[in-house]
């Protein structure tokens, strides 16, 4: 059996080499890697539990680890999105969902004031985006943080900024919402997607079968390029808005 675990308080290399030492006793291989921070446990013993390891893991320092979410095996072949059409739908039905109810609420909104400009449906559209899945997020926020420390690459560098992270969708949403300083917004916006968008590319890049953060861990989403598109497509928006086009 093949288990993956996401890992806190590595820094450096030699914290990779203390944790794959601590762990070797429980089986067959592990593989430890610094970016993302996760320990990949292959042909687990039958008497490996977490507490042990964990036991085990705090006498080579201030480390900590837990189950990944979900336990996918990293350096598997990732899902590109681009299967059967039930297969699709079934597995992005409440990202779908969502987005669907916020480009038709939206549209009913601006289909009742006539001449309002195409970039008001976009701020508000957005607006709706960052609040609703800001809230996702902060349903279970150590679950979140865990799940998006495993691909995004500032926030595997940083936990304050993983742990701030649907703070400042929010943030965007209530900015968005209230027209505060579009063009500021829309800066912000472009650079935390654009970064969001690059730790997705580099996942599916490495061909990581991970689970997707973008709602949190209530939806149980792989990493694909929906998420790829996801991300570019509200830096594109925000690029749009700031341009005038």
């Amino acid at each position: 059996m093949d288990k993956t675990f996401a890992v806190d308080g590595m820094h450096c290399n030699a914290c990779v080499a203390r944790i794959t030492k601590s762990l070797s006793g429980f089986a067959d291989k592990v593989q430890v890697t610094l970016d993302p921070p996760r320990a990949v446990l292959r042909g687990v013993h039958s008497d490996a539990s977490l507490e042990v390891m964990q036991i085990a893991l705090a006498g080579a320092g201030k480390y900590t680890m837990a189950a990944a979410l979900p336990a996918f095996v990293a350096n598997a072949p990732a899902d590109t999105g681009a299967g059967d059409s039930d297969g699709f739908f079934a597995t992005y039905k409440p990202l779908l969902l969502i987005v669907g109810f916020l480009v038709g609420v939206t549209w009913l909104i601006h289909a009742q004031t006539p001449g309002r400009h195409w970039h008001l449906w976009m701020s508000d559209f957005m607006a709706g985006f960052f609040l609703v899945f800001s809230f996702f997020k902060l349903l279970n926020l150590s679950g979140f943080v865990q799940a998006y420390r495993g691909y995004d690459l500032l926030a595997a560098r940083s936990t304050p900024y993983a742990y701030s992270y649907p703070f400042i969708e929010l943030a965007l949403g209530v900015a968005y919402l209230t027209r505060w300083q579009p063009q500021i917004t829309h800066w912000v916006t472009l650079a935390v997607m654009g970064v969001s968008a690059a730790g997705v590319l580099n996942a599916l890049r490495k061909r990581q079968l991970i689970e997707c953060a973008c709602l949190g861990t209530v939806f149980k989403l792989p990493m694909s390029k929906v998420t790829l598109i996801e991300d570019l497509s509200m830096a594109i928006m925000a690029a749009v808005m700031l341009t005038g086009l």
